[in-house]
This record gives C-alpha cells, structure tokens and sequence, in this order.
C-alpha cells in the first residue's frame, strides 16, 4: 500500500496527455509524410532553438538559485513548461498522434496535448548536487537502456499506425498509447534531470 501511495505521487508531478482522436485526416496523414519537413518541422525547429538556447541559459541560473536558495524560480519554471508544452504539440504531429497544424509560441493552445507539472516549492540542493555528478549512471543510463527499445519499437508501430490511417482512418489505440508512453517517460527523465522535480522517475509508461 506504502508503494503504491508514494507511485500515485511520483505521477501527479507531471500529467502528459495526447488524445487519441476517434478519426484522423488521411490528407493530413500524407501532406504531413510528404512535405512536413519543410511546413512543420523546420520553421518550430528554427523558432525553437533559439528559445531552447535562452532556455539552457535559464536552467544554469536555475541550478546556481537553488544552490543558494533551495528554490526553483517560479518564472523560469514556467517558461520551461511552456517550452516543453511547444516541443509535445510539435512532437504530436511529427509522430502523427494528432491531427491539425501546431500552435507556434510558449503561449501556443492545443486541443489535442496537454501537459501539467506542479511548481515544488523546494529543490533538494543535494539532489541537484548529486544529478549534476551521478546522474548519467544512475538516471540516464537505466531508463536510456530501456527507452532505446521503447522507442526501436515505437519505430515499427509508427509504420504500422501510419498504414493503418492512411486506410482505415483510425489510429490502433495499442500503439497510440505505447507511444505516447514513451513520450510521457522521456520528458519525466527530461524534469528530474532539469532540476524540476526530486521525483525519481518511475520505470513507467503510466
């Protein structure tokens, strides 16, 4: 019972959710496979590496405040789940998890993602100590292992839930919450490493 208590907790830190949509465009489907490398990918990854780079800035200012204060900034947090927030809407349809062209901008709305971390109101200034030294052993490299498969299978499925659209117009809700999953694990490793969250996080797709 004290386990699965303190899993509840781990998971209320952050909530990642895509819909999975009762039909999707076949239209979509194809102009997305054809050129959304040129109408989607590019001009998000251009806007986008320019606000992740003022992000890394944020984040070693984050780390040097809660050394001294034991405190995240609450406006910078905010501005790295926004930026998170971009990165789902553009990852959703790059993966073909949702239908609809990508809202561009940390403000951007999306009927189709939604992703939720809670503010804490203390960072363990040891923890991020200890990440900043140990936590390619003990926080990339167990979850990287096994994400690396997720994601080889995730490969496959994305071929098969592509064909699957294209004729059917239904996206196999099996493979949409696999991958999905994947989506929501990679970003909790993504908060704990970032120095948002002293939850570890769980070997979980949930």
């Amino acid at each position: 019972m004290y386990n699965l208590v303190v899993l509840q907790l781990k998971l209320r830190t952050m909530k990642l959710s895509i819909t999975h949509q009762e039909s999707y465009s076949r239209s979509e489907l194809l102009l997305r496979g054809i050129f959304g490398v040129l109408y989607i990918v590019l001009p998000h990854v251009f806007l986008l590496f320019f606000f992740s780079l003022w992000g890394t800035i944020l984040s070693l200012v984050a780390f040097i405040a809660i050394i001294f204060t034991g405190r995240y900034p609450e406006s910078m947090f905010e501005y790295q789940v926004n930026l998170l927030r971009w990165n789902l809407r553009l990852t959703a349809r790059t993966s073909n998890l949702a239908d609809d062209y990508p809202a561009f901008g940390l403000d951007g709305t999306d009927e189709h993602t939604s992703l939720e971390v809670s503010y804490p109101e203390r960072i363990s200034r040891g923890l991020t100590i200890v990440r900043l030294l140990f936590g390619a052993f003990y926080v990339i490299l167990p979850h990287g292992f096994i994400l690396y498969f997720r994601i080889l299978w995730g490969a496959i499925l994305s071929i098969y839930a592509f064909f699957s659209v294209l004729f059917t117009a239904k996206f196999p809700k099996g493979a949409h919450d696999f991958l999905v999953g994947t989506i929501r694990w990679q970003y909790r490793v993504s908060l704990y490493m970032g120095n948002m969250t002293d939850t570890y996080p769980p070997f979980s797709s949930k």
